[in-house]
């Protein structure tokens, strides 16, 4: 079986739909792999939803910031952005099926060494740790208390994890090192504002992925969420937004000898 990781999509149907013609992909046997961000800022998200809920148990797709923040949109826990393009998704007449189906899934989803998440892991976080709090949240989001869970999810505080937290305090550190970060210090204090290269990071922090002695390094990450970094292949990361909604690509790894396969956006042919 081969696996497919497909960096964040933000409503560029047309290039998803080219990039997964374009894989020797089988039906029968292989499966993909989303990383989150299906939504938001590109112009088709309802369809990118409605085709990648179609693909059922081909795909395994993890919630990114953007698809979270549909969800608040939906519940009427968060204004509309200037940037926002989801509109067509909130007046669907599927909407309620879609904002259910993504309510329903995971922050991360482990198999074997291989670990996918949309933004990354606070250095203190095992891999078995970080898929019990990821767990914690699903229940929430899940749950019948969704909307208040929904309600006191944003905020950038607490910035730092403590097993002591609890409550929403609790949840919203978990969400935000899993669906925000890119930068943090070496005791996993996070940093919100610095989005661009590795170079930007603002002093006394790096990349979550270089923290020395990370939990979690024994890993593969599959991540996305960071398109100033681009396409960063190592044996324990696999980052690959490569910007597709900014005009970048669309871009898949094959997990088991990650082969890359890119589609320019506004061009169907791979790369």
């Amino acid at each position: 079986m081969a696996i497919y990781a497909i960096g964040d999509v933000q409503g560029c149907f047309e290039e998803l739909e080219a990039l997964i013609g374009s894989l020797p992909y089988s039906a029968a046997r292989d499966r993909f792999w989303f990383v989150g961000d299906l939504v938001n800022r590109g112009p088709q998200s309802l369809e990118v939803l409605r085709l990648v809920r179609a693909l059922g148990d081909k795909a395994v797709v993890v919630l990114g910031n953007h698809d979270l923040h549909l969800v608040a949109r939906a519940l009427g826990s968060v204004r509309a952005r200037k940037d926002d393009t989801l509109d067509e998704v909130l007046g669907a007449p599927d909407a309620q099926s879609l904002i259910d189906w993504l309510r329903s899934l995971p922050l991360l989803h482990v198999d074997g060494s291989a670990v996918m998440v949309h933004a990354g892991l606070l250095p203190q976080w095992s891999v078995a740790q970080a898929a019990a709090l990821a767990c914690e949240v699903q229940a929430a989001l899940s749950g019948p208390e969704h909307r208040e869970f929904v309600a006191r999810l944003y905020g950038s505080r607490p910035d730092r994890w403590s097993d002591t937290l609890e409550g929403a305090d609790r949840l919203r550190v978990i969400v935000n090192a899993m669906t925000r970060m890119r930068f943090c210090t070496d005791d996993g204090v996070m940093d919100f504002h610095a989005k661009g290269e590795t170079s930007a990071a603002p002093p006394g922090y790096g990349p979550w992925f270089d923290v020395p002695g990370r939990a979690s390094a024994g890993a593969a990450i599959i991540c996305g969420h960071w398109s100033a970094l681009g396409l960063k292949l190592r044996p324990d990361l696999v980052a690959i937004d490569t910007g597709c909604v900014w005009g970048g690509s669309l871009t898949a790894v094959r997990l088991d000898d990650r082969k890359v396969f890119q589609v320019p956006r506004g061009n169907a042919k791979a790369v």
